[in-house]
């Protein structure tokens, strides 16, 4: 097969490529930097991209393409983040006109403003999001399902695991002293997705039978927060313990913080947000019974075993 990842040169993307190279795909590789290491894709040919600007021209006639490029921050202008979300979006479908897309989307278009429990997949989108990034996620998904092509979805949440850029570092930089502040109660479930476990996803996405299809992607299980964090802690040899501060009594405070980053022009997120705390402080957890069903996905359990070298 002959498959395009873009969003190669982050996270996710990088993971991809790495998967696909080693099954001897013919894998081409897009981001926006200028230049990628080779060991960062598995070898694959690497082309720079900024999907913001249009579509590619004289992109290869491809069997499927892999779209995980996209901006994950949750604070940032909207025009940004429906630029990386939608726009980019867009052209990636225009580029690659006769292959199968498979989107990798977020967890971040069910609704943020009640738990999501057991959430099944034709639950969402919805009509209100807290923030740009899950309407522009949200509208990224509808221009998918609009381009009356093959495509699949892929709805991850929470991922994790070797380069982590998200997840982990936003625990970490919450650590105070010997505490680590977190909103909820500590009992509330959360599904997290591991990095193997979406990258699972995406190649059973892209060379399956399944041409088409929503599907959420998660660990085997979820797990409750305060375990999850307790064993981040432990893995990383961090001597503090979380405590937690109603949901309740953090939103509010959350609304004034983000208020004073607002005013104050400060580009960087605050380390407390509501869009944060509406992710962690209740539950949020998936049914990936149609992914298991359908594409045959077989996640293995959450473990931050190893994060130490993370």
């Amino acid at each position: 097969m002959r498959i395009a990842v873009t969003g190669a040169s982050g996270f996710v993307g990088g993971a991809v490529c790495r998967a696909l190279a080693s099954e001897g795909v013919a894998t081409f590789a897009y981001g926006r930097r200028p230049a990628v290491a080779p060991a960062h894709l598995g070898g694959a040919a690497y082309r720079s991209w900024d999907l913001t600007h249009g579509p590619i021209p004289d992109a290869p006639d491809v069997d499927a393409v892999v779209h995980c490029a996209g901006s994950v921050t949750d604070w940032g202008p909207a025009a940004g983040l429906f630029a990386a979300n939608l726009t980019g979006t867009r052209s990636a479908l225009t580029s690659f006109p006769g292959a199968r897309f498979v989107h990798v989307s977020t967890a971040s278009v069910y609704d943020p403003f009640r738990p999501s429990v057991m959430a099944a997949e034709d639950e969402a989108p919805v009509r209100r999001y807290m923030n740009a990034y899950g309407a522009s996620k949200a509208a990224a998904e509808r221009a998918v399902l609009r381009a009356g092509r093959d495509a699949i979805i892929l709805r991850p949440h929470a991922v994790y695991g070797p380069g982590d850029t998200t997840l982990l570092p936003r625990v970490l930089s919450a650590v105070r002293g010997p505490l680590l502040p977190a909103a909820g109660t500590g009992r509330q479930r959360i599904s997290l997705t591991s990095i193997g476990n979406l990258v699972q996803a995406c190649v059973l996405a892209a060379t399956g039978r399944a041409a088409s299809g929503v599907f959420n992607v998660a660990d085997a299980a979820p797990v409750t927060i305060d375990d999850a964090f307790r064993e981040i802690l432990r893995e990383r040899r961090i001597r503090a313990r979380p405590v937690y501060v109603p949901a309740a009594a953090a939103r509010p405070l959350a609304a004034v913080i983000e208020g004073a980053f607002l005013l104050a022009g400060r580009p960087e997120p605050p380390r407390l947000t509501r869009y944060a705390i509406s992710h962690l402080a209740v539950e949020r957890t998936l049914d990936i019974t149609a992914a298991r069903e359908v594409l045959g996905y077989d996640p293995h359990a959450t473990t931050f075993a190893g994060a130490a070298r993370w």
